[in-house]
């Protein structure tokens, strides 16, 4: 069996998708732990984003990230689809809703929410930050965003569907990789539940203190 063979295999489809879910989820910890220097001001947030904008690895890992992401969901979406086409439409329904947890059974659907909440994300952060001259600060931006109730109760919900994604994809890529067994599962499903709590919770914070805040 060949190098692309093996990729066209369920398993092979799990790997890609552990991997790649494995460094989205490590970039989440790092867009986190940027989004606190909020609270320490205007100053610091702002020099913070200016660090990580001009720091040539940085920009590196943002295509990465792109490429995996992209990744992700492709295989996801033919993971899907060939589980579906497999084990029988009606089937897979009845057998995946006895079989499985409620964040597994809809995983295709929160990650395409997912990348509706990341599209929004992009037209209303990333893109105005980056390649806008504008007016307001790094720091302005983000708190005028965050003032808005439509757009702040947008981000809390994404971050709830997230989570609900990151319960079983947390878990899965262990699982998918081989580092996981009956010993080690109920630390990883600990580690899972801690890891999105951290995650979902840490995001949502942010966005509500500043939209109280106003």
């Amino acid at each position: 069996m060949n190098f692309c063979s093996f990729f066209q295999l369920s398993i092979g489809k799990k790997i890609v998708m552990a991997i790649t879910g494995i460094f989205l989820m490590i970039f989440l910890l790092l867009h986190l732990s940027i989004n606190l220097f909020l609270f320490l001001g205007e100053e610091k947030f702002n020099n913070a984003v200016y660090f990580m904008r001009n720091n040539f690895l940085i920009h590196f890992l943002e295509y990465l990230l792109a490429i995996g992401f992209i990744i992700h969901i492709l295989f996801g979406i033919r993971l899907h689809l060939q589980n579906k086409k497999t084990k029988g439409e009606i089937n897979y329904a009845i057998n995946s809703y006895v079989t499985s947890s409620f964040s597994s059974r809809t995983m295709i659907y929160t990650g395409i929410l997912i990348l509706c909440f990341l599209v929004l994300h992009l037209m209303n952060f990333t893109i105005p930050m980056k390649y806008y001259n504008n007016q307001l600060s790094d720091y302005e931006q983000v708190i005028s965003l965050f003032q808005n109730p439509i757009y702040t109760f947008i981000y809390v919900l994404s971050f709830i569907i997230l989570g609900i994604h990151l319960n079983h994809g947390f878990q899965s890529s262990f699982q998918s990789l081989g580092l996981s067994n009956k010993k080690k599962l109920i630390w990883i499903k600990r580690l899972g539940l801690f890891y999105f709590w951290i995650i979902c919770s840490g995001f949502s914070i942010i966005a509500v203190w500043f939209f109280l805040k106003k």
